[in-house]
């Protein structure tokens, strides 16, 4: 696994475009850096994770939750088309980063908007993507196309829970986190029927964003204060590994959010 990685450097909660933002609760700029800098260490050292940078811009706050860039697979590199003019500028970065090695960039129709990974997330040998909040099914239909997989669809309900990635979290085939709330009945009846052991999460702790977490092979990163779900990923075997990820929650972001999957 190699994770591209964005430094903190320009984040900020700067404008409101979830509910978790506003900007008179700011972010400390020192505290989210240790934050990451803890993040970053805790995927290199003690999980052997391999990790890339990319360069953040001034006026990209968003910029650090990579997760959002677009999708890596194989040799192409599909960028964002995303929805809030805001976070428009960083696209053609990541495009730049990905077309520097090697990768053939793919550009969907602009009237498509598609987040990324934070609304395409693998699992075993099925994918599943979040539409409604920010991402177009006819966007998911594209890239399905483009990688020639299937891709399930899944409507997110809950503007709290904006991105797949925020109440969904694969773990093994046949094994997965979710916040119920986030999804219709029929979204629900789709995770039902792929998923042997699915496990519902309390409210409380999908605030914590516990369903955004990084999953590397048997260890999982999150952020602290998930007891609950730390003792059920541990009863499957997994290595827990909790870090404080505070001043990203304050923009609506925790561990996957920060980080991209290149190979």
């Amino acid at each position: 696994m190699k994770l591209l990685l964005c430094p903190p450097t320009y984040y900020g909660i700067e404008y409101e475009i979830n509910p978790w933002m506003s900007r008179s609760r700011q972010s400390d700029p020192e505290q989210a850096r240790a934050q990451w800098d803890g993040l970053r260490r805790l995927l290199e050292e003690q999980l052997a994770v391999a990790i890339d940078v990319i360069e953040p811009q001034p006026g990209l706050p968003d910029m650090v939750f990579t997760a959002n860039a677009g999708l890596a697979w194989n040799d192409k590199f599909i960028v964002s088309n995303f929805r809030h003019q805001v976070r428009r500028g960083e696209a053609a970065y990541f495009a730049q980063w990905f077309h520097r090695r090697g990768f053939t960039i793919i550009r969907l129709p602009p009237e498509m908007y598609f987040e990324g990974e934070g609304d395409l997330l693998k699992c075993g040998d099925s994918w599943f993507a979040g539409y409604h909040m920010r991402s177009d099914i006819v966007a998911h239909n594209k890239v399905a196309e483009i990688i020639d997989q299937e891709i399930l669809s899944l409507e997110l309900t809950s503007d709290w829970f904006y991105h797949l990635d925020t109440c969904f979290c694969p773990l093994r085939a046949g094994q997965a986190l979710f916040y119920p709330a986030a999804f219709d009945s029929y979204g629900r009846k789709v995770l039902a029927d792929n998923f042997s052991q699915l496990i519902a999460v309390t409210s409380e702790e999908a605030a914590r964003f516990v369903c955004n977490a990084i999953v590397a092979a048997d260890s999982i990163v999150l952020n602290d204060g998930c007891p609950k779900v730390r003792q059920q990923l541990e009863a499957l075997g997994f290595s827990v590994f909790e870090t404080p990820l505070s001043e990203f929650l304050k923009a609506g972001g925790s561990a996957k959010c920060l980080v991209l999957q290149i190979q």
